[in-house]
Order: C-alpha cells, then sequence, then structure tokens
C-alpha cells in the first residue's frame, strides 16, 4: 500500500479515483504544525547571532488527530508521497510532515490539476522537497509573526485596535489613505457643450481658434484626475460662457473641416492569475474574492461528470501568464474546428508581469473540450458562472486580434471648433468570446467643407468628482499593482481586516471604520515605513530572492529585526506613550443603524445590533423597549420576536454507530427557522462535547439515507 497525502479533503474522492488500487490517500487539513507561543513575546522561535531557532507544535487538537492519523497510515505504507500545493506554502506543509511524520525518504510531487495525466505524470518524476522555498515560507511565517506580536500592542495601547500585520497594515493603509483623498477633496463645478447635426451625430466642444478655454485642473493636491465619460467637451468653468457657446453655435453656419479614419488593433487579454480572476469575477459576478477562491477549489479539487471526476481548472494561486504547450495545441484545435478565421498564424506569448514569481502555469481548464455548456448539468449555478470566465478567458487569450477603425470628425461654427469621435468594429477577434471595447458609435460619411445642418445646441452642468473608494477586486488589484502580499494572502488579508472592524462594505465599497482610520493614523506617525507599499513590496522581494537561493533566511531575517524593527519600535514606544500615556483607551461604543422596521409596542425606529451568532449578522433591539428584540424568521419571512423553547423531544437510539467513538447514534430532533428537523448524533453527551465529534452530524436525504458532509453516506433507517 502505497500513501499519498495532500491538503485538502475535497481532493480525495478525486485522487482515489485516478489512483485506484492500491493506494491510500489523505488530507492534511492545511497546516498540521505551527510555531509555539513560547519564548520571548510567545513568538515561539529566538533570534540568535547568526541561526533563528524555531520551535513547531502541533496545529491545536485538531491538527494533532491529524498527525495521529497520518502516522499511523505512514507506518503501514511502503512509500509515502506528499502532494501538497504547489506553492510555497505547500512546501513548508510538505516539509513539517516529512519532519513530523519521520519520513526517512520523502516523495515531493506536485502537479496544477488534478487529471489524471497530470498525476500520474507527477509520480513518475518525484523530487525532493525544495529546501529554498521552504526557506522562504518559514522567513515569511516568523516576518508575520515579528511584526503581529510586536507591533500590534502599540495599537491595544493607543486605539484598542486588535492588531498589526507586515501585509495588514500596508493594505489598511491604502484604504485609508483614499478616503483621506475622498475626504480632501474639493469639487469643482463646469460645463459641458455640444451640438447636435441633422445628419445623425454630436459633437462637443473642443475650444476656439482665436483662444484657448481654460479647463478645469486635476492634477493638483486637491483634485482628482478622474476617468473621463466616453465623450465630452473640453471643460468650461461658468455658465455664462455655456450660454455664450450656445448662442454663437446657434448663430453660425457649421461645416465640416476634416475627416480622419485610423485603422487600429487590439491585442487579446492574458489568460487570468489569482488577482485578475479575483477582479473580473467581482466586476462581472458581483463575487468577493474570498467566494471566488472558494469556488476556483471547488473546481480545481474536482467535480463529478458523466465521464468520470476529475479537477476542471489548473490551480488557482499563480501569477504566471504562461499556457502549457498542451493547452495551447487544444485551444488552437478548438479555433480550428469552430471558429478558423479566429486562429493567428502561432500561438500568442504573453508578457510576464514584473515581480510574477511564474511557478507554474496561468488559470486555464483542464480540457478545453470542456465547454461551459457541455458540463452545465454538473456545475452548480455559481461554479458554471465562474468556470466560463475562465473558459473563455483562456480561448480569447489565444484568438488573433481585433480590429477597429476609429473616426474622427472636425466642425467649426465662426471660430468655435467641435469635435465627434466614433469607433467601429472590422473583425472582431478574441471580442468573440471576451468583449472588452468600449460601446460602437458608427458615424455618418462626410467629407472636408460639407455644410452641417444643426439640429440643437446645449450644454450641461458638471461636477468634478472625488477619487472612487475601492472596491474589493480593485484593492486586491492595487495590492498587486504595488507588490503587498502575494496571490494566496489577497483575499485572506482582506478578510482579516474586515473581521478585525478595520473595514467594513457599503454597498459593494470598502470604507475604513473610524477605529480603522485611527490604527492607520498611528502607525502612519509611528512606523511610517511599516504602513508604506513600497517598503512591504521590498520585503517581498527579499522573500522571493530566498526562495530563489539567492539569499539566506536566518541572515536576513536577524539583520531585518536588529536593523530596523529593533529600533523603530523603540522610538514608536516612546512616541505611543508621549501620545496617549500609559492606559489603555476604552472601545468607543460602536453606531448602531437604524433599521426601517418599527418597535411592535412603541413604533420607535429599531436598531441593528451586529453579532455572528444569527446568520443574517444581525438582530433588532428597540431602545424604548429594552425587552423588545427581533429575530429574522427566514421560514416566515419576516422580523420576529425570540421563539418559545420548544418541548425536547427523547432522543432515541439507533442501530449505527459514531464514526468517532463507535457508540450509538441516537435521533435528535429539534426547531430551525421555525421547521421541526430531525439529526443523528453521538448518543453520548460527553463525547459530543470533544472537538473530535464536531462534525458527527447526519442528515436526512431526499434519496432516503443519512448523509454527513464530513463522512458520507450512512445508510437508510428513519
Amino acid at each position: 500500500m502505497r500513501l499519498l497525502i495532500c491538503e485538502s479533503p475535497g481532493k480525495i474522492k478525486t485522487l482515489k479515483s485516478i489512483l485506484g488500487a492500491g493506494w491510500d490517500v489523505q488530507a492534511s487539513m492545511g497546516h498540521v504544525t505551527e510555531l509555539a507561543a513560547d519564548g520571548e513575546d510567545s513568538l515561539g522561535f529566538d533570534l540568535g547571532e547568526n541561526a533563528v531557532t524555531c520551535r513547531y507544535v502541533a496545529r491545536g487538537a485538531a491538527g494533532g488527530a491529524t498527525l495521529k492519523k497520518l502516522r499511523a497510515a505512514a507506518q503501514k505504507a511502503e512509500q509515502v508521497y506528499l502532494a501538497t500545493d504547489p506553492d510555497r506554502e505547500g512546501e513548508a506543509i510538505a516539509w513539517h510532515l516529512a519532519r513530523e511524520l519521520r519520513l526517512r525518504n520523502p516523495q515531493r510531487i506536485t502537479y496544477t490539476q488534478i487529471t489524471p495525466a497530470a498525476v500520474q505524470a507527477a509520480l513518475k518524476a518525484p523530487r525532493n522537497l525544495d529546501l529554498a522555498l521552504i526557506s522562504a515560507q518559514r522567513a515569511r511565517q516568523c516576518l508575520d509573526k515579528l511584526v503581529g506580536y510586536k507591533v500590534s500592542p502599540l495599537l491595544w495601547r493607543s486605539t484598542g485596535g486588535k492588531s498589526a500585520g507586515r501585509v495588514q497594515s500596508a493594505t489598511l493603509h491604502l484604504v485609508c489613505e483614499r478616503e483621506r483623498e475622498i475626504a480632501a477633496f474639493v469639487p469643482i463645478d463646469y460645463w459641458s457643450v455640444w451640438v447636435d447635426y441633422q445628419e445623425g451625430f454630436r459633437a462637443f466642444y473642443k475650444g476656439q481658434e482665436t483662444e484657448e478655454s481654460e479647463e478645469v485642473p486635476t492634477d493638483d493636491a486637491t483634485h482628482h484626475r478622474e476617468a473621463k465619460p466616453t465623450e465630452e467637451s473640453t471643460r468650461v468653468l461658468s455658465e455664462a460662457q455655456a450660454d455664450s457657446l450656445v448662442a454663437a453655435a446657434r448663430k453660425e453656419t457649421h461645416r465640416v473641416i476634416s475627416v480622419s479614419q485610423k485603422a487600429a488593433t487590439k491585442s487579446p487579454p492574458a489568460p487570468l492569475i489569482t488577482s485578475s480572476l479575483q477582479q473580473v469575477a467581482g466586476a462581472i459576478l458581483g463575487y468577493p474574492p474570498e467566494k471566488t477562491m472558494r469556488i476556483a477549489q471547488d473546481l480545481y479539487e474536482g467535480i463529478d461528470l458523466p465521464q468520470g471526476r476529475k479537477g476542471l481548472i489548473t490551480y488557482m494561486r499563480t501569477d504566471s501568464v504562461t499556457l502549457a504547450p498542451e493547452c495551447l495545441e487544444q485551444v488552437r484545435d478548438y479555433l480550428q474546428a469552430n471558429d478558423p478565421t479566429n486562429l493567428p498564424t502561432k500561438a500568442t506569448r504573453h508578457r510576464a508581469r514584473d515581480k510574477a514569481q511564474e511557478a507554474h502555469e496561468a488559470i486555464r481548464p483542464t480540457e478545453i473540450a470542456l465547454t461551459p455548456k457541455t458540463i452545465r448539468d454538473s456545475l452548480s449555478e455559481e461554479q458554471l458562472r465562474l468556470y466560463d470566465l475562465i473558459w473563455r478567458r483562456t480561448v480569447a487569450s489565444q484568438c488573433a486580434p481585433a480590429r477597429l477603425e476609429r473616426t474622427t470628425i472636425l466642425t467649426r461654427s465662426g471660430n468655435i471648433q467641435w469635435q465627434a469621435k466614433g469607433m467601429t468594429v472590422a473583425f472582431a477577434g478574441y471580442t468573440r468570446y471576451w468583449n472588452d471595447l468600449e460601446q460602437a458609435l458608427v458615424l455618418p460619411e462626410l467629407r472636408a467643407d460639407q455644410n452641417l445642418q444643426l439640429s440643437d445646441a446645449t450644454h450641461e452642468k458638471k461636477r468634478t468628482q472625488p477619487p472612487p473608494r475601492y472596491s474589493e477586486p480593485k484593492l486586491v488589484q492595487l495590492m498587486e499593482r504595488r507588490g503587498i502580499g502575494r496571490p494566496s494572502t489577497y483575499a485572506s488579508t482582506i478578510r482579516t481586516l474586515k473581521e478585525r472592524q478595520y473595514l467594513e462594505i457599503q454597498g459593494k465599497a470598502l470604507i475604513p471604520t473610524p477605529l480603522g482610520l485611527e490604527s492607520d493614523g498611528v502607525l502612519s506617525r509611528t512606523l511610517p515605513d511599516l504602513v508604506d507599499s513600497q517598503f512591504t513590496a521590498q520585503m517581498e522581494l527579499s522573500l522571493d530572492e530566498i526562495a530563489g537561493g539567492k539569499k539566506q533566511w536566518e541572515p536576513y531575517l536577524i539583520q531585518w529585526n536588529q536593523g530596523y524593527l529593533v529600533p523603530a519600535l523603540s522610538q514608536a514606544k516612546l512616541t505611543i506613550v508621549g501620545e496617549f500615556g500609559n492606559q489603555r483607551p476604552a472601545r468607543a461604543p460602536k453606531t448602531q443603524e437604524v433599521s426601517k422596521v418599527p418597535c411592535p409596542q412603541c413604533k420607535a425606529p429599531l436598531v441593528k445590533v451586529t453579532t455572528k451568532k444569527v446568520r443574517r449578522g444581525y438582530f433588532l433591539k428597540c431602545t424604548q423597549c429594552p425587552e423588545m428584540v427581533l429575530f429574522w424568521d427566514a421560514f416566515n419571512k419576516r422580523w420576529s420576536p425570540p421563539k418559545a423553547k420548544a418541548e425536547t423531544l427523547p432522543a432515541s437510539t439507533t442501530e449505527f454507530a459514531c464514526p468517532v467513538c463507535s457508540k450509538p447514534l441516537e435521533k435528535y430532533a429539534y426547531l430551525k427557522e421555525g421547521e421541526a428537523k430531525t439529526m443523528l448524533r453521538c448518543s453520548d453527551p460527553k463525547a459530543r462535547a470533544n472537538t473530535k465529534h464536531r462534525n458527527v452530524a447526519f442528515f436526512w436525504t431526499a434519496q432516503g439515507t443519512w448523509w454527513s458532509k464530513s463522512f458520507g453516506d450512512l445508510g437508510a433507517g428513519q
């Protein structure tokens, strides 16, 4: 029996179907060990003069249980293959597994798609553990703990903030900077002026021959150069001038000065990587980054298809735009058969991004022949929509460029010039699969010196807008551009900032809370380098050098601590004491949002009380009638007072055994959202309190069996 250890239990079923008999497949459940919480500041490691001594322990009770299970499986196996994820973190997990399982000859295998061909190819070419990648991950882990454990106490003392972080605080600073720009923004009124011609087009004011119009300033510190709409006139700063231009346009004769046409091409976009996947899924599907990565994980781990279970996409944590030769061949075969006019003479190679690690290829379908249409019945709606994006972007990346015709018409009335711009698509090219063109505008065919018939002239008052707040996908894009974090950390960093109550979402916008702004302000004054994106990006580059074997991790960490962190913290502590004294501040009460639901007794508006203990995320409470509390009743779709506890029915034991302790399972009846439910659970109350029994819960299915997400099908017997 051979043993293969992956990270996620979601991969086990797919891998077992690929490997067949003679194999045992187990999951490490991610990290099995972590740095201990001992030593100075509970760091779990010591920084010596020339070496770093790390102490690792099992990651909680679950990690200990997983290790015990894996040790038992490893002792029975004739060979152990470590198939953790193909990134630095996965390499480090494999190293920890090799140490904890005392493997003399660990076989490290990696694959970027869970398909028979990829897995079998990996098994034929096992390698040794990559110590450079492991060192980079160990350095990252120690760096993050140094910053978190050493810097966070400054916030406890000053703002009551929960934590600081190497990537977290730099990301928060970006959002807070934008919020301060918005607060400082001074709007300016301006007018857009245009004319409509009977020939069927609109032209916008573009200045006068004898004098230059005064435009709205946009480059100074208090104004933001927002993205202009598709067409807008040269900005006019007074209504009087706008009225004068309209009057002159109505009085003068209009004629065509010039007509210019220019052919242009637009190249296909690169295939998706982690950051661009999160951005397009947010913009097109409305998915936040965390949801996008969760769905992508499901597609990667495997889906049951009519032809068998298989992974549908390649590994989703990557910054490489490269596609494997097999994929290029599949796309070209598809285009040759279905869209031959869109097939370029040779495969398109996209330029790698600066600072990209390119450890493996871009995110793509494992088989181009598996079109969204052919597998739609096997996927959930959310899975299908994300897979469709990945499939279309992959095919588009290898299509011919789009060919465009851009037309500019310049007209004149007296000494006033007007301009119209149009665009037509001569050849759609890649946009048949991924349309990122602006809306086409067809202009009439005109000639120079041709007289025009004015239909109307008018103007519209407008106002400059502040810079927009970041959405989650836009923040991911900015993190990538600034070099903050890596693909695997984008979604988790934003999630942490929300959990720490530093950021909140209003609509699609991320907004810093008062606590977030105050915490960022303290760090900006006391540790400005730590929140500076260039400083953080330089640390990422150093980690890249360690991963590439160009730098040793222990000397780097020791020097960074002694050269920067220790003196910076010393000065920061003096500043904090000077500003806030030694008293930890009381946390300011959180402003409660008023709901539209009135109190059933006094009719005053109820307020929302945020809590993670209810599914909706909050309940309603009356400030005038303290006893009045309403919870959302999802069954009846209304707000209702808490239900009286239903009479507990006596539990009855069944013939089924608990999968953890082998004691009988009992049938337990309960109410959920006003509906009677039944489940099977362990009959031993003391055992149920143990974390090992956390997932021992079987529910009755439409197929007439008891089923658990963790333990599978139990059988019939209701």
